[in-house]
């Protein structure tokens, strides 16, 4: 079995208010996170955070997504290993924010994800399941406005 890629994106979005998103996913029960996935063949991270953009929350970020040039390698929960080739044991994410000037309504993928919540930057590091979750988001507060402004809504997909 050739298995799912051991790499993956992180997408953090906020609001400029200062609000956070955050998911709870179905599987694991109670796991709030931002957007995540992992890499199809074929594919960047950019591409890949777009597309687990629009197919978790029905967003569309390319005008507005940030590479923030950051990635993180995590052991893979064990749960989660027979996803991946034998012996595949770590994981690299890498990390992009999509600033909205104002909340949106998400569309959530049911498979995925059951409920959706906008945050203060201490309560979703509160709420927030996975360290690099958190990491990302720190690092997102603590750039402020070193980060190029929200263009605008981000439009749902159609």
């Amino acid at each position: 079995m050739q298995g799912k890629r051991p790499i993956s994106v992180l997408v953090v979005v906020f609001t400029t208010a200062g609000e956070y998103l955050l998911m709870r996913r179905v599987r694991p029960a109670d796991f709030w996170q931002s957007v995540t996935g992992s890499l199809h063949g074929g594919e960047t991270p950019r591409s890949a955070a777009l597309r687990e953009l629009r197919e978790e929350t029905g967003l569309l970020g390319a005008a507005s997504l940030i590479d923030l040039h950051q990635s993180r390698l995590f052991p893979i929960v064990q749960a989660w290993r027979h996803r991946y080739a034998q012996g595949v044991c770590f994981n690299r994410e890498h990390w992009f924010a999509l600033p909205l000037p104002h909340r949106r309504i998400i569309r959530l993928n049911a498979a995925e994800h059951g409920q959706y919540v906008w945050l203060t930057l201490d309560k979703a590091l509160q709420l927030a399941g996975s360290w690099t979750n958190r990491e990302a988001m720190r690092l997102i507060a603590a750039m402020g406005q070193s980060l190029p402004p929200a263009a605008g809504p981000a439009p749902a997909a159609g």
